[in-house]
């Protein structure tokens, strides 16, 4: 769930971030507010990952127009990082390219039974709702409930992330070809 000023700043970086090649993954504000932290989450939408070079590209080029917008009233420290293995689940592709893999889910309204956070195999995602396989059954949860979801690093997602490595390096040395 974010705030009014991550949607804010999300709204003005996003586009900078897209004609660099990049796709905004996830924004967070935090601290206090004498220092706030603007973590950025980005990824190469070919290769779903970032690395350095792209990391310098997006700071460089978010610090200018943060410079511009001027969205906090005192000082922050910016942050741009990849999504990581055990990246958070926000968009709905996000749910759909990691079905099969185990994810931690944390809902804004209650079940029935009180139970707000979940952890399961991702089995679907369909429309706006995620089907996950918990210990205790099938949940169904929908996208527009979910404050916090992300995946859960197991050998299982180790192991697909490592035989995709090849593929990426591939992809990566043709983008510096270019």
């Amino acid at each position: 769930m974010s705030t009014q000023q991550e949607k804010k700043i999300s709204n003005f970086i996003e586009p900078v971030i897209a004609d660099l090649g990049y796709e905004l993954v996830a924004l967070r504000v935090i601290g206090s507010q004498k220092l706030q932290t603007l973590q950025i989450m980005a990824e190469d939408p070919t290769t779903r990952t970032l690395d350095l070079n792209g990391c310098t590209k997006i700071s460089r080029a978010v610090s200018a127009i943060l410079d511009v917008e001027d969205p906090f009233a005192s000082p922050y420290q910016l942050e741009v990082s990849s999504p990581g293995i055990d990246r958070p689940l926000v968009r709905a592709r996000d749910f759909e390219s990691n079905i099969g893999f185990e994810a931690t889910i944390e809902t804004q309204t209650p079940a029935e039974n009180g139970q707000k956070k979940y952890r399961g195999k991702i089995l679907s995602f369909t429309g706006d709702m995620v089907t996950l396989s918990t210990d205790t059954g099938e949940e169904e949860i929908e996208l527009a409930d979910i404050v916090k979801a992300k995946l859960v690093l197991t050998d299982e997602l180790i192991k697909a992330n490592q035989s995709k490595r090849p593929k990426q390096q591939e992809q990566i040395q043709e983008q510096q070809e270019e």
